[in-house]
């Protein structure tokens, strides 16, 4: 019954601190405010969470959880367009994507707290950004990519495009830009695609000089 309780009001921790993100911004999340919003003193708070760098990569795992409905996958179950809506989502959301953004920044420092759930996050999100440009494109996309070397370069366009639509989101529409990154993906508007070929050592072949591998 008590760990109940203690899994139920870490829970509602995690949720106010959700909302005194929206609403303040990462610097704005403190302790004590969310503190407040929860009616603990910022002691009781520390109970649950030993620093606010804790508490705010608590609250990434459980975003992850929310929208993905289980966290990154490597079977091959997410598509493009599921991606796609995400972009739009988070782009509603901008306190939630400055927090991300923020310790993610940080967490390269050594021994910072967010450093291993980050570099956990990376390999499960690149593992199931291969799983899914495999499942959409077998195993060559259409600038001869394999699916291991597109999955990082896909995962950098979704985290690079946060960072400047954050610093200037008059410039920078996120989603549409996001879009249009997809559609260098899809062999129906490949860039510069020449006709089918029938030539078995054709995947063998190193990529063009203008594949994806150049958008860095």
């Amino acid at each position: 019954m008590v760990r109940a309780r203690s899994v139920e009001r870490r829970a509602e921790i995690l949720r106010a601190t959700l909302e005194v993100i929206a609403e303040r911004g990462y610097r704005g999340a403190t302790l004590g405010a969310v503190a407040e919003r929860v009616g603990l003193s910022q002691q009781g708070l520390l109970h649950y969470f030993p620093t606010k760098e804790a508490m705010l990569v608590a609250v990434l795992e459980e975003r992850d959880q929310w929208d993905t409905g289980g966290g990154p996958r490597s079977d091959g179950g997410w598509r493009t367009e599921l991606l796609g809506s995400l972009v739009e989502y988070n782009a509603m959301r901008p306190g939630v994507v400055q927090t991300f953004s923020a310790l993610l920044g940080e967490s390269v420092t050594e021994e910072h707290p967010a450093r291993e759930f980050f570099t956990h996050r990376y390999t499960q999100v690149r593992a199931s950004m291969t799983a899914m440009l495999r499942a959409e494109f077998g195993e060559r996309l259409p600038g001869g990519l394999t699916p291991e070397r597109a999955a990082p370069l896909l995962v950098a366009t979704m985290d690079g495009l946060q960072y400047q639509w954050l610093l200037d989101p008059d410039a920078v529409d996120m989603p549409a830009a996001f879009q249009d990154f997809l559609r260098l993906l899809r062999p129906d508007t490949a860039q510069g695609a020449g006709p089918e070929t029938t030539d078995a050592s054709a995947t063998d072949r190193e990529p063009p000089p203008n594949d994806l591998s150049r958008m860095t």
